[in-house]
Parts: C-alpha cells; structure tokens; sequence
C-alpha cells in the first residue's frame, strides 16, 4: 500500500537580506514527505536544515525574509495563505518540535497552560476535558507525574523533561505532519534513547509523517524511511534510508559517513577517519556557481564538476547532484 502524499515542496528558496542583500539559505529544493513516512534532512549546523523547516511553518520574519516557490500541504501552498488560515493549520495539522525547548516554551507558563493553548485554539473541548487531555498527553510522553508537571514551570523541568513537554505541545491536536528540528540536541545518550522511542511509538500510534532534522547519522538510522542529505542550501543525495547508507554516492555523503566511527567504508579499527577539510561557507561568501562542495575537495579537478549542477538518478528514488559523485575518491 501506497501511503498518501501530505507534503510536496518545489523549487524553494528562502532568502535572508543582510546589509540591504538577500542570500539564499535554503535554495532550489524540492522534496515530498508522505503518511507514516520519516524523512530525515541530514547536514552540517549552517546547511540550512533548520531554515527549511521554519520556511515550512512560515515562521520567518516577513520583513527581512523572502520565499519563493511552493509548499504543497494537502494541496493548500501554505506559501499563499492568509495569516488566519495559517494559523488553523499550525498546531493542528502541522506540529513542530523546535531545537532548543528552554528557548521555545513560554518562561511565564505553566506546562499544562501552555499545551491548552493549542487545544483552545483549534478544538472544542471545556476546560476540563483540555486539562484532562493535557495530563494524558504528558503521560503518554513518558513524564512519570504528569499532573505535578502539569503545574510546574519549562525552568523546574530538567532538559530531558522539557523536550518531553515539547513534544506533548506538538502533538496535542495529532496533526498528520510532525516536523522534528534536531530533537535529542544537548541531551544524553540515554534521554536520547527515550526520545526517540517516543517519537515512533507516537508515529505508530498516529501515523504522522515525520521531517526529522539531525545532524547524527545514528539518529538517521534508527528512524529514517527516506534520507535527503543537505549541503549549503541545496539537497545534494536523496534515497531510501538502506540505499543511502549501503551506497552513498555524492562526495558531501560519502565525506560525512567516513568521518563518523563505525560508518566510516571499512569497519577496519586501523582505517583513519576522514576529516573534512574546512566549513560550511557563510552566505555572503557562499560560490553559487558549480559544486558548491568542490572547494572542500581540492584533490578532485574541477573538470569533473558540472558548470550548472543537476541531479543524476542513478537508481530508481536515488539522485544525487553534480555528476562529479563518478570521480571521488577520499584523498588521506
């Protein structure tokens, strides 16, 4: 069975204007994300991971911000509505698990008010039945006392306890499309663990597509069905999660593998890890023109770089950007 497409993005370039200039941070992507689906976005910070997501939302600030191209949710460009209609969509059918919860809850509310807030919002409920919902929803995040932290503040919660709070925010309404910005960030490996356990119970239970947004390939592992890795605003390889980890092909993909232990090519102890030479460019410095990931692989000529890169399928759902993926090879 053939799971419905909830999500179609094209040609989507979100620019930042700085010093009267706008640059573009998420530019020319195009993506889909379909029911019960977790699609990862994979990439360095500055990649414009979290930019792209936000553009989803429309959270930008409109004054120094533009977007262009379409986001298809349900057959609605989210990028045409009105303010109002975007609202009865955000929380409701849209969810977002934001990066840093410290940051993203109000420090002036209650736990418990705050997941109400979207349930008054967008469902007829009483006030008891709302306080009744939230408890459940804290519960079934795995917080052991769902009604103390129902009455407690986002800065008596440790940070685990606060992304489990976050996560009830986003799913109160089960909206049928979760995206999930770097959601196990700064926590430990073990809360880790929890979070994501929670994420595909939760999944299971709602069938919700997932846009997960990590930099951790293990993470990717885990949770993945689709994998769309990104470099310098542009989606540089996209595959099924199995395809892309048994055969990455663009050299920005085979870079990050080979610098993590235990992904690296070899499973060799005496294999050195690859370390990519220098960083993600800023978005004035940023080369637009060709392979923008030719300057961190000096070794490869720039003969074999296309002029205007395009996306190769090389297997049916695999594409990968730039023919140079045909000539790289890891220069130790």
């Amino acid at each position: 069975m053939i799971n419905k497409e909830l999500l179609r993005i094209s040609n989507l370039v979100t620019s930042f204007r700085i010093n009267g200039k706008y640059y573009a941070a998420v530019d020319g992507v195009s993506l889909s994300v379909r029911e019960n689906e977790v699609f990862a976005i994979v990439g360095e910070s500055g990649c414009g991971k979290s930019a792209l997501a936000l553009s989803i939302m429309n959270l930008h600030n409109s004054v120094n911000t533009k977007i262009e191209g379409s986001i298809l949710f349900k057959d609605k460009d989210l990028l045409t509505l009105s303010l109002n209609d975007l609202n009865s969509i955000r929380g409701r059918d849209i969810g977002m698990i934001f990066q840093d919860p410290l940051t993203a809850l109000n420090p002036l509310m209650k736990i418990g008010a705050q997941i109400e807030e979207s349930l008054y919002f967008h469902m007829s409920l009483s006030r008891e039945d709302r306080r009744n919902r939230a408890i459940e929803l804290l519960e079934g995040a795995g917080i052991p006392s769902p009604g103390l932290t129902y009455e407690q503040f986002p800065h008596e919660l440790s940070g685990g306890m606060r992304q489990r709070a976050m996560i009830a925010i986003a799913l109160a309404c089960k909206p049928s499309l979760v995206i999930a910005d770097e959601p196990t960030t700064a926590l430990d490996v073990t809360i880790q663990a929890q979070i994501l356990d929670l994420l595909k119970k939760l999944q299971k239970e709602m069938k919700s597509g997932i846009i997960l947004i990590t930099h951790d390939l293990g993470v990717v592992a885990e949770m993945a069905d689709k994998v769309a890795v990104m470099y310098a605003g542009q989606i540089v390889e996209t595959a099924e999660v199995h395809e892309i980890f048994t055969n990455p092909l663009h050299p920005y993909t085979r870079s990050l593998f080979a610098s993590v232990p235990g992904i690296s090519a070899a499973d060799d102890e005496k294999e050195r890890l690859h370390v990519i030479q220098g960083m993600v460019p800023s978005l004035m410095k940023l080369n637009r023109k060709g392979c923008r990931f030719s300057e961190r692989i000096p070794w490869i000529p720039l003969s074999v770089h296309e002029e205007e890169p395009i996306y190769h399928e090389v297997k049916p759902g695999h594409y990968v950007l730039c023919s140079c993926y045909k000539n790289f090879e890891f220069n130790r």
